[in-house]
């Protein structure tokens, strides 16, 4: 049953055409918002209100519109939204004094889960979305889109609002920038 159908039964309500719909898209958009902010926490909480909103608006979803592009659309608003609100925040530094001007460091456990057999592509994975983080927004988003989720020009060109060209051309600078950031990383090994 095409996403489109499930949705339909869903506006009629079908509660469980939704629930295939969220486990359908779960981890396309899961990996889609982490790529576009690069905190697992923050793209879960992104992920329940992209689907929350869904929930909530479906009878304004019109057939005529590919039911992944306004999945899409919804997750890159709430993630674009919630990057201009974290370049807004304010930067606090982890060295403090305490009353009697003696310097002391904040100490922050380290939460990361890193086990041995998933180590390389961890690391990986953690070179490439510091790679992604380093890049501007309006690149990150549509090479995340293309090179990630493989979404068609013609679909990114629908859920960021940009005339193809640009897609295009923005697709292509992202990639250059990525390439010159990790060219060392990624370099061939000297025999």
């Amino acid at each position: 049953m095409t996403d489109e159908d499930l949705m339909s039964q869903f506006q009629m309500g079908t509660v469980e055409a939704f629930d295939i719909l969220v486990k359908r898209y779960h981890d396309p958009l899961t990996n889609y918002i982490y790529r576009f902010l690069g905190d697992v926490k923050e793209g879960e909480d992104l992920l329940q209100e992209t689907f929350l909103r869904v929930y909530r608006n479906r009878h304004s979803y019109r057939r005529i519109a590919k039911f992944s592009t306004w999945l899409y659309t919804i997750a890159g608003n709430l993630a674009r939204s919630e990057y201009r609100k974290r370049k807004r925040r304010r930067v606090y530094s982890l060295q403090s004094t305490n009353r009697d001007d003696e310097e002391y460091e904040v100490e922050i456990p380290d939460e990361t889960f890193s086990p041995d057999t998933h180590a390389e592509s961890t690391i990986q994975d953690r070179h490439i979305q510091d790679a992604l983080s380093q890049i501007p927004e309006e690149f990150r988003e549509v090479v995340v889109l293309r090179d990630v989720q493989q979404l068609a020009y013609e679909e990114i060109a629908e859920i960021t609002g940009l005339p193809m060209g640009t897609v295009k051309s923005r697709i292509n600078r992202g990639r250059t920038k990525l390439q010159g950031i990790l060219k060392d990383v990624y370099s061939p090994e000297e025999s």
